[in-house]
């Protein structure tokens, strides 16, 4: 096995030999769509192959079901209780959860309400997280060795509190004693408490993590993973073919799928939630401006014919801007039995086009990414467009420069491809005044300059009844859906293809870590 030539992997390798954990036997070995890590510390880590390693490693005081994001149990916390007025949860952790070894600490130690508090308040500070944002108003307490004290000045119903103690970016807790030991290095050694413990990296090649033999849900049926960084599609599936690789990141095309799928012996996972796939309409440009112009665009598109030309596989109709697995999501029936779900009709969208004063139709400059998974469908509606007459003379540019020059509103439309946790963050990101590019007081992604659901988005915020709180997000959508101020379009889910052999011991429906999260149940059959 490789070194990365420094004590800490020698010393590593060293307590892994000590207790038994060496990298053989059942060793899963997956392969990412990148050229190498990151950083490993989880509150910052946000690109897939990061997000995927941080997963493994440590934990959150609650998690998402693994295989399905729709419902949190108990994670680090057993239990939790909520006082009367919604502003101060209490969490009870499990006792005997064991920290990984780290240098200077050979044998890990305890885990306690010193390190929650500890992790939760580097997540609430700007200078050590990229999350801190999410933690505004909540001050944090240990009220005693395993009983963990949070104080929101505002109070959230669970559906917006729970994600920030998830295992998801903020939510992983770092043990305070391991950080401050490792100190910058940290971001390449981590030292959390999850079923697998880090043990070598290997920089632009490889991780390599060995089981956590003392982890509290039981020892990992694997004995360890590998974490390769391939960029080459073809060289991570010549890998699994030859089975030096278990699992890979597939290609969200549905080419690549069929072309897997031909493949015997392997199996291709397609899961959500996806990215949704929106088409912001910039209100504040002519002839955008005009509702009846945007309602023309909307029966321009066809979902059916952008879908069928996506891959029916690995993308799915999104009928409003939070999808209908989040709390307050809407699903197509009921934007449909709105009458606000805008099937394709092009005479109808002629006919709008004739009443705002363009018979002729127009045309619109836009620019849009070189990035397949965004100029593709863009160009699919480029032609979808032409036929009612509307125009769209293109720009290609490079990733970087298309997200700088939408940020300075420089199109009238805007692809914007995203996932977000809750429909709090959906709305309030793209649909609050304060978030319209340039102008707003929070810069942010409101491409359309609507300001019509402020007064819903922030009422939903605090609202601690849960079903009243979804029915104010559906109606915040509704009213988006009426004003036409973007345009939804499908959800484009994530691509992984593994080894029939390999067991993820969950039904395997969504995942935020954006990959298959391998766990203690996982193995190699």
């Amino acid at each position: 096995m490789g070194g990365d030539g420094n004590a800490f992997g020698d010393w590593h390798r060293s307590v892994c030999l000590l207790f038994g954990l060496a990298a053989s036997g059942d060793v899963l070995k997956i392969a990412f769509d990148a050229d190498d890590l990151k950083t490993l510390d989880p509150h910052y880590a946000a690109a897939t192959m990061d997000r995927a390693v941080v997963d493994m490693v440590f934990n959150g005081l609650v998690r998402y079901r693994p295989g399905d994001i729709t419902v949190f149990e108990p994670d680090l916390a057993e239990s939790w209780k909520i006082s009367d007025d919604g502003l101060v949860w209490t969490f009870h952790l499990r006792r005997g959860v064991m920290v990984h070894p780290y240098p200077g600490n050979p044998d890990g130690y305890e885990l306690t309400s010193e390190d929650v508090v500890f992790s939760l308040n580097k997540a609430a500070n700007p200078d050590t997280s990229a999350y801190a944002g999410e933690y505004t108003g909540l001050t944090f307490e240990a009220v005693d060795r395993y009983t963990v004290r949070i104080t929101l000045d505002r109070a959230l119903s669970p559906a917006l509190f729970l994600p920030k103690v998830a295992d998801y970016a903020g939510g992983f807790i770092v043990p305070k004693a391991a950080y401050e030991a490792l100190g910058e290095d940290f971001r390449t050694h981590p030292v959390g408490t999850g079923p697998f413990m880090f043990s070598d990296y290997v920089p632009t090649q490889k991780v390599v993590l060995v089981k956590n033999d003392r982890y509290f849900r039981g020892s990992p049926k694997l004995d360890g993973v590998e974490v390769w960084y391939m960029p080459d599609v073809n060289a991570r599936l010549n890998g699994l073919l030859t089975g030096e690789l278990n699992v890979i990141e597939g290609v969200r095309e549905q080419a690549w799928v069929d072309q897997v799928k031909g493949f015997p012996g392997l199996v291709v996972d397609v899961f959500g939630p996806g990215e949704t796939e929106v088409l912001h309409l910039n209100m504040s440009k002519d002839p955008i401006s005009d509702l009846l112009v945007r309602q023309a665009i909307a029966y321009a598109i066809s979902r059916e014919e952008l879908i069928a030309f996506i891959g029916p596989d690995i993308a799915e109709r999104q009928c409003a801007v939070v999808p209908p697995y989040l709390a307050g999501g809407l699903s197509c029936e009921e934007v449909a039995a709105a009458g606000l779900l805008y099937e394709v009709d092009r005479e109808r969208a002629r006919e709008l086009l004739a009443a705002a004063g363009y018979p002729d139709g127009f045309s619109l400059d836009c620019y849009i990414t070189e990035r397949a998974s965004y100029r593709k469908p863009f160009e699919n509606i480029q032609a979808q467009l032409a036929q009612v007459g509307i125009t769209l003379n293109l720009t290609v540019v490079d990733h970087s420069s298309y997200h700088s020059l939408i940020r300075q509103d420089a199109n009238p439309l805007v692809h914007y491809e995203c996932w977000r946790p809750n429909a709090d963050v959906f709305l309030t990101r793209f649909y609050h005044s304060d978030s319209i590019v340039v102008t707003g007081r929070k810069p942010d992604t409101n491409f359309s300059h609507t300001t019509d659901i402020d007064d819903l988005i922030e009422a939903a915020r605090y609202t601690l009844d849960a079903g009243l709180q979804a029915c104010i997000w559906k109606t915040a959508q509704i009213r988006l859906l009426e004003e036409v101020a973007s345009y939804p379009l499908y959800i484009l889910k994530f691509v992984f293809a593994r080894s029939e052999g390999v067991d993820y011991g969950y039904e395997l429906k969504s995942s935020l870590a954006l990959y298959p999260q391998i766990n203690e149940l996982t193995e190699l059959r």
